[in-house]
């Protein structure tokens, strides 16, 4: 049985875009997501907020500089290994890169990670909407930055008159083709777009994050010394973000969950044709695929964020039933449009494929010589 994995995001933008701001509303509506956080300032952690969220101390703390200059790939691995030990039970990993950090090196450290109970989360842009032009002259790399992102998160987009807005959202369209570009006000992201929410086995009554406490106990039972670590209908949704329902005239920006479930086998092919030119705004795919392929008859789970893909096979549970069952989230996708596509990917004939055509979906399955 293949490892539950746990998604690392990474957090980026330049300093004042509103990263911390975005964290602390993670935190605060993770409804049960156990997060464990790594940060590089932990004075720049509103501890209110902290208070509120969860316990302060179940954060991995780095306050002198940049994340991926303080720490190489090794280091990285062993604050990444303790937040991964299944006693954690952490649901997502979010590392906030401090405002000068390279988000590209960040990226590389968690790809060339070797611990199986990770997979890399998604690159989240943290743009600052009023100050862009002004940031794009004092620091050109933006550029760059955006465009290898996952996700954009135009933040403080309300200080903008709507002409400007667009102007931007543009603008971010052409660093980041085919991106999803997320329009907000003090980071109000719904956590769902990043993680799911409360997906962790069943907890006790006082659900938290983890605190300082909670790890030494559980070091002291195994036996190691105690550390201080960070601690299916189908349905489309729209979800308001940096908007309060009670005030007209605020900020919204929509996301939609798309759900596609087929009992017949997927075509590799026609998959493979669909995943690599999915289209604008489908940020995040996750689910498990059924192939009728012989010789190749397993369970593909299926983990795409962004430009990033990669299947997992493991052997179907006994007694379950064989079926794709997937679900795409984004802004501005076609959800009738997306089950249509996926439908035409449907193997329609019992043995149509064969291994040969498995060739383009093996090329991203996970392999630990990354």
């Amino acid at each position: 049985m293949a490892t539950q994995q746990i998604p690392v995001v990474v957090l980026a933008g330049f300093l004042g875009s509103g990263k911390t701001t975005l964290l602390n509303h993670l935190l605060r509506a993770g409804d049960g997501t156990r997060i464990g956080a790594i940060v590089n300032d932990f004075g720049s952690i509103e501890i209110d907020a902290m208070t509120v969220a969860g316990q302060v101390d179940s954060m991995v703390s780095l306050g002198n500089g940049c994340l991926c200059c303080a720490v190489d790939t090794s280091e990285l691995d062993d604050y990444l290994e303790r937040l991964a030990r299944p006693a954690a039970r952490i649901d997502v990993i979010v590392i906030e890169a401090s405002g000068l950090a390279e988000p590209q090196e960040l990226i590389r450290m968690i790809l060339a990670s070797d611990n199986e109970r990770i997979v890399y989360g998604g690159l989240i842009e943290v743009v600052d909407a009023a100050e862009f032009e002004d940031t794009r002259v004092r620091h050109p790399e933006l550029n760059r930055h955006v465009g290898i992102a996952d996700l954009v998160v135009l933040n403080k987009a309300d200080r903008l008159s709507d002409e400007a807005r667009q102007k931007l959202a543009d603008t971010l369209a052409e660093l980041a083709p085919g991106r999803p570009v997320i329009c907000t006000a003090y980071g109000r992201i719904d956590p769902e777009m990043f993680f799911d929410r409360g997906q962790g086995e069943a907890r006790d009554a006082a659900v938290r994050q983890l605190s300082f406490e909670d790890l030494l106990r559980e070091a002291s039972a195994q036996g190691a010394p105690g550390q201080g670590i960070g601690g299916g209908h189908e349905h489309d949704h729209q979800d308001c973000h940096g908007c309060d329902h009670h005030h007209s005239g605020h900020l919204h920006a929509a996301y939609e969950s798309v759900e596609f479930t087929s009992v017949e086998p997927m075509h590799p092919r026609r998959l493979m044709e669909f995943l690599d030119s999915r289209p604008s705004g489908l940020y995040r795919i996750k689910g498990f695929v059924h192939f009728d392929v012989p010789e190749n008859r397993q369970r593909f789970t299926l983990h795409a964020v962004g430009n990033f893909l990669r299947f997992y096979p493991e052997p179907w549970p006994k007694g379950e039933e064989r079926c794709t069952q997937l679900v795409m989230i984004g802004s501005g996708i076609d959800a009738p449009a997306l089950r249509k596509e996926l439908a035409n990917c449907r193997q329609e004939v019992p043995a149509e494929a064969d291994e040969h055509s498995m060739w383009g979906v093996l090329r991203y399955v996970a392999s630990r010589e990354e």
